[in-house]
């Protein structure tokens, strides 16, 4: 098997006054349902990474399980549901996960097919990386984990010397959304 698809939706989305960012309306539907309407029919499997009750996703998540973060790494951060996916990809027999976060409704149709490949790779735009839109062989399953214990809280560390790939289609595929102020933008580049 190939890559699975990993949504990081453990956000508090504190900006937007403490709300479940997947669950932040958009043009009528969740930002779940939009990056689940883009990234799903890239990958062979999807599973969410969040804490909580995954029922609360049961309308818009296809059926794909929801994968709490580690005991030993509650609440640690998208590194811990990395680390959770990375086991769940790898008790299916799949080569790795490719992530997304929850928050980007307008991700690359083609993100999954460009970053899935020989070991780690992750999405950079003309002005900077996004090592949340990253492929993660499950061979990197224990320097995740060792990240981790070791403190670390930030995916670049695993990523360090990961293939970069270049996405330039204006506008930036990568926009996410933190604040109201963003979801407005987002809401007139939907209409467009």
């Amino acid at each position: 098997m190939g890559y699975f698809g990993l949504i990081l939706a453990g956000g508090e989305g504190r900006r937007l006054g403490g709300v479940d960012k997947a669950l932040v309306p958009l043009g009528g539907q969740p930002l779940l349902a939009h990056v689940m309407a883009r990234f799903a029919p890239q990958v062979e499997r999807v599973a969410i990474s969040a804490n909580g009750d995954g029922a609360r996703f049961a309308p818009w998540s296809q059926g794909c399980p929801v994968l709490p973060d580690p005991p030993a790494h509650l609440h640690e951060g998208p590194l811990a549901g990395i680390l959770a996916g990375l086991d769940w990809a790898q008790a299916q027999g799949a080569q790795g996960v490719v992530t997304v976060a929850v928050d980007t409704p307008f991700l690359p149709h083609d993100l999954a097919a460009r970053l899935a490949g020989e070991g780690p790779a992750l999405a950079m735009s003309s002005e900077r990386r996004h090592p949340t839109f990253a492929a993660w062989p499950v061979g990197l399953r224990d320097e995740v984990a060792q990240a981790l214990r070791a403190g670390e809280r930030r995916l670049g560390r695993p990523l360090q010397g990961a293939r970069a790939v270049v996405f330039e289609a204006p506008p930036d595929p990568f926009f996410n959304i933190n604040t109201p102020e963003d979801l407005a933008l987002a809401a007139g580049r939907a209409v467009r």
